[in-house]
């Protein structure tokens, strides 16, 4: 057993020697090697049916909860995904790994690991996260619509009228959720631009390294350092100034709200 332990640490540490030399290819035009693309989509499978096995997968025959969800699924997943007949958008043609077939998908896993995957995203994919951009229930109608989806001729996908749908913002909570909010940040990238404690990867030195911006007295050099108003900077930030280089990212009020509780705990 002791032998088996110390061969695993020197396998480990071989790896890691390699890798960090950089003779690993991490290039997208050349694929995973067969046992890495096995581990992690193993891995992935089970995480996810362990994650979703206790969601109680509601009614998805709901009067024009089908059309709802070809409307979000047009406007959201095929750019990725494709559809019958509909290649997806040439960046996705590119990402490795691709994205999944969700014919496939839908035929073969549950609804409730669909909605669970949709919802919470899937690292090293690029899914992202969708429950910080739609409610649960747009999530079903999109998995309503998914489970007609390997039903459907290229003919009959085209034919499918769906009037534009508008995500709704998931409802802001009574009280903000400052753990949600150090969660939640990581939805809108701000780590590709400012430094955060907690927050893996954040090394770019974009924006101003937010250590301590709970003790702050402004925001932006303009506004009073108050929750309302970290909200207000959250979610429009040109509209407070617009010379800063800070964009607009579609922040939820919820989200800001929560986003704000983990900022100010930043001390």
């Amino acid at each position: 057993m002791k032998r088996l332990a110390i061969l695993g640490v020197l396998a480990a540490a071989a790896a890691a020697a390699v890798f960090y030399a950089g003779v690993y290819d991490i290039s997208a035009t050349d694929q995973h090697l067969a046992p890495t693309y096995w581990i992690l989509d193993t891995g992935m499978r089970r995480s996810v049916k362990q994650r979703a096995a206790e969601i109680s997968v509601p009614e998805l025959h709901e009067p024009g909860q089908m059309q709802r969800g070809l409307a979000l699924y047009r406007q959201h997943c095929v750019q990725c995904h494709g559809a019958p007949g509909v290649a997806p958008a040439p960046f996705a043609l590119g990402m490795t790994p691709a994205p999944a077939n969700l014919a496939y998908t839908a035929r073969e896993w549950p609804p409730a690991e669909v909605f669970w995957t949709i919802r919470e995203g899937i690292k090293m994919t690029g899914m992202p996260a969708w429950k910080h951009r739609m409610t649960d229930e747009d999530i079903w109608a999109i998995v309503s619509f998914m489970r007609e989806l390997p039903r459907l001729s290229p003919e009959e996908y085209r034919s499918r009228k769906a009037e534009r749908a508008v995500a709704a913002e998931p409802p802001v909570a009574t009280k903000p959720d400052a753990e949600r909010g150090r969660k939640a940040i990581n939805q809108y990238a701000c780590a590709t631009c400012h430094q955060i404690p907690g927050i893996v990867g954040a090394n770019a030195p974009v924006g101003p390294p937010l250590k301590e911006i709970g003790t702050r007295g402004f925001i932006a050099g303009v506004l009073p350092n108050t929750p309302q108003n970290m909200v207000r900077w959250l979610r429009h930030p040109q509209a407070v100034n617009r010379r800063s280089a800070m964009p607009d990212l579609g922040v939820s009020e919820r989200d800001a709200s929560d986003i704000a509780a983990y900022l100010s705990t930043l001390r």
